[in-house]
């Protein structure tokens, strides 16, 4: 009765749409017009992707540090390792560089060498005063610079690590962009328009180059390539989908209808996100061709039907009715569930992966939606295929493909079974040899220039993504007592001593220069002053930075002298390791600074994004299970078989795990780009598995009950399609490897390698499976066929 009921409300549906034809199209048109008015509202990311609930306690303490300090990601470094870079020639070119920097609205300090200041003894006023380092009219003269050079590495150790690698001979310039436009698109505008050509210029004068590097500077570079690798996408999943789409139907007419319907929900994936105001990120920039590739397998589907159906009985109005009668069902199970795939990322409480869920899955049913209205509705209007347009149902190798699954189902099931019984052994293998991985710039191409740069720094100046150490003392000017700069002291040698970390910069390294400036700017003094030295050094050092624009250290003590911040920069390293460098520092922490008076957070970028990772990957863990939860109960309601919906669901974790399996063989890390790959690939291999499911129980029905008969003939109308779609998807998402981010090119390699094996695990495993866990059945049947 239930069936009935089902049947005859896609029937209805059926008439509803080709009896509105015209109105359907005309809404449909007016709702693309709209969507695509949305399109003013698209803009680029300009922060970095925070992987973090808002609540989450590193997101507080990293908005506590915010609310003390301000903004920390706003420094751009330039350096250079040239050993003839002390010439007249280059130091001019140099100072005019950086002078014009300097100017700049949108910065808002510079520190370099060209208007170095160095801290000298003012007696008379008992104070510090800041004189230029460099004696801007002998800069014409080589001796002159060449004594620069050697003062600079020897007498300032102050700006060592800051400035300049005293080993490698290493100098580098920094420059603070306000705090105000380093998260807007006025960044942007500096960096390409100001910046970049002010450096290009530079390199032409003087033959020497330039690393450029800093979170602003990496992000800005990174969301232009990204920004431009959008169309690429677009277009080469448009035309890869599309050229394996007319080598399969042969039918210029079909691939077109699909063009359209493809092109029509790219604007609406775009119009989407548009509508929400959410910002275009390296996740939501692969929307748009994930609905391509997508949305051709709902073409393929009730194009292949309504071929078939014409080829059956040549009867058009019948055929357009059944396309959406029978297969509107099934595809809606399909594209439900692929849907529920992306919509779990919802769950996770990240903000960005919210965005993208939402936007994906609201995308993957317009698609769906667009595919049912407009394919029968097109179709309509059109004369019936002619022999050429269905002469692909009865291609040769479609036919001993399927005559092949038909037999290894048939006669070697147990093969099957051994087979993946080893492929599920050597998954496990793998598995335990998966790691887990996250960094700010892991994700970022490997072949662009600022890489290279990255890995200079790295070198150089042991890396660039910040890391803070907070310090409240708990009492107002507590920052400036002798005891707590001892404290910082030790603590700051110990980052020091790590490999992973840079040296770190902080009020104590003024007060240590102060000590040198006392002591007439002899190195060897460079040290904090002792019990009775703190006084007239101290009140000499807090004379020196009152009113002072050219203070270094002015963001390293807040207002009131309560909070100090420690900042340091640290290496591309894995989630591992900067769990055993946090770990290390909290432990000296630990020992250092009492509990009862001070409270001392590690915070930064770098730390928020790696702690963001490991949250990630057990949140989308969960989620993919979740998936798998919600995806079986609709194939139960669907089916109303545990047995058949146990089969669905591990016909298509097998393929999970033989990926999961090559990452862990390969080194390939969990990551937020890689772990995206479970849920996304799952919910859209267990699209076959419905589609061949419904069809085997509309079979049921028709053959009263008889098992093998409804499996075979299920396997063969559906095979088709399954190895359509699947060839599709796979080479589809194959598509992303073209793109440099290594995040993107892992998400669609991985899913192009899942894909692979749950084709073949729907077109082997599934029915296998059917027929095993029907097997008293089948034998009945067997015997009723002997006695007959």
């Amino acid at each position: 009765m239930k069936n009935t009921i089902q049947v005859g409300f896609w029937e209805k549906i059926a008439r509803l749409i080709l009896k509105n034809r015209i109105t359907i199209l005309i809404i449909l048109t007016a709702l693309t017009v709209f969507l695509a008015f949305q399109w003013k509202n698209l803009a680029m990311t300009y922060t970095e992707a925070n992987l973090l609930p808002k609540d989450h306690i590193a997101n507080k303490e990293y908005q506590k540090f915010l609310d003390k300090f301000g903004e920390e990601g706003n420094l751009v470094v330039i350096g250079f390792k040239d050993p003839n870079f002390f010439t007249p020639k280059n130091y001019a070119a140099w100072n005019e560089l950086m002078t014009g920097l300097k100017n700049s609205k949108e910065v808002d300090l510079v520190v370099s060498l060209n208007d170095l200041k160095k801290l000298e003894k003012d007696t008379v006023n008992e104070k510090f005063v800041l004189s230029p380092f460099i004696n801007q009219s002998k800069t014409h003269d080589p001796a002159y610079l060449k004594s620069v050079q050697y003062d600079l590495f020897h007498n300032l150790p102050f700006y060592e690590g800051l400035l300049f690698n005293k080993e490698s001979g290493s100098v580098r310039s920094a420059v603070y962009i306000n705090k105000a436009l380093v998260n807007t698109a006025e960044r942007k505008t500096f960096i390409l328009e100001n910046l970049v050509p002010k450096i290009d210029k530079f390199e032409k004068t003087t033959g020497v180059d330039l690393r450029v590097s800093g979170m602003p500077y990496i992000r800005t570079i990174n969301a232009d390539n990204m920004k431009g690798e959008i169309g690429l996408f677009i277009g080469a999943a448009l035309f890869t989908v599309s050229l394996i789409f007319f080598f399969f139907f042969r039918s210029f007419r079909a691939t077109f209808i699909s063009i359209c319907i493809l092109i029509v929900g790219v604007i609406w994936s775009f119009g989407t996100l548009g509508l929400f105001h959410y910002k275009i990120t390296v996740l939501t920039a692969i929307i748009p061709p994930l609905i391509i590739v997508i949305g051709i397998t709902n073409c393929i589907f009730l194009i292949n039907k309504y071929q078939q159906e014409i080829k059956l009985h040549s009867n058009q109005a019948k055929a357009l009715q059944r396309i959406i009668s029978k297969i509107g069902v099934s595809t809606l199970m399909t594209n439900l569930t692929t849907a529920i795939g992306f919509a779990t990322f919802m769950i996770t409480g990240n903000d960005l992966l919210f965005e993208f869920g939402l936007v994906t899955s609201i995308n993957v049913i317009s698609v769906y939606l667009l595919t049912l209205l407009i394919v029968p509705i097109v179709y309509s209007f059109m004369s019936m295929p002619n022999e050429k347009h269905l002469y692909h149902l009865t291609k040769t190798y479609i036919s001993t493909l399927l005559d092949f699954v038909e037999n290894v189902v048939k006669n070697k099931r147990k093969v099957i079974y051994t087979l993946y019984g080893l492929l599920l052994v050597f998954s496990v293998i793998g598995v335990s040899q998966m790691k887990v991985s996250g960094s700010l710039i892991g994700e970022m191409p490997k072949s662009a220039s600022f890489f290279k740069d990255i890995l200079f720094y790295e070198k150089e100046f042991n890396g660039v993504m910040p890391l803070e150490i907070m310090i409240d003392t708990k009492h107002k000017k507590g920052v400036m007592k002798l005891s707590t700069m001892r404290k910082m002291d030790e603590l700051q040698n110990t980052i020091a001593a790590m490999p992973e970390l840079s040296k770190p910069v902080s009020v104590v390294n003024l007060v240590k220069y102060s000590k040198q400036a006392f002591y007439n700017g002899n190195p060897e003094y460079y040290q904090l002053p002792t019990s009775q030295e703190q006084t007239f050094i101290l009140s000499y050092a807090k004379n020196a930075t009152k009113n002072s624009k050219d203070n270094l250290m002015k963001s390293y003590v807040d207002s009131t002298g309560q909070y100090a911040r420690i900042t340091t920069f640290m290496r591309d390293i894995g989630t591992d390791e900067m769990a055993k460098v946090e770990k290390k520092l909290h432990a000296k922490i630990d020992e250092i600074f009492p509990g009862d008076r001070y409270e001392v957070t590690i915070t930064g970028k770098a730390l928020v994004f790696q702690k963001g990772t490991s949250y990630l990957v057990d949140n989308l863990i969960e989620s993919l299970i979740f998936a798998i939860l919600v995806i079986a109960a609709l194939m139960l309601y669907l089916f109303r078989s545990f047995k058949m919906v146990f089969a669905s669901v591990i016909t298509n974790i097998l393929p999970l795990c033989i990926t999961s399996g090559l990452m862990g063989y390969f080194g390939i890390p969990l990551k937020p780009s890689t772990i995206l790959v479970f849920s996304i690939a799952f919910g859209i291999s267990v699209d076959n598995a419905i589609q061949f499911m419904a069809k085997y129980k509309h079979d049921l029905l028709q053959n009263n009950g008889k098992v093998k008969k409804s499996v075979f003939s299920a396997l063969r109308e559906t095979g088709i399609s399954t190895f359509y779609t699947s060839v599709v998807l796979i080479l589809g998402f194959a598509t992303f490897t073209l793109s440099s981010f290594s995040g993107t090119i892992a998400l669609g390699g991985l899913i192009s390698c899942t894909l692979a094996f749950a084709m073949f695990a729907n077109l082997l495993v599934l029915p296998a499976l059917v027929l095993t866990f029907e097997k008293k059945k089948a034998k009945k049947e067997d015997l009723e066929n002997l006695e007959g």
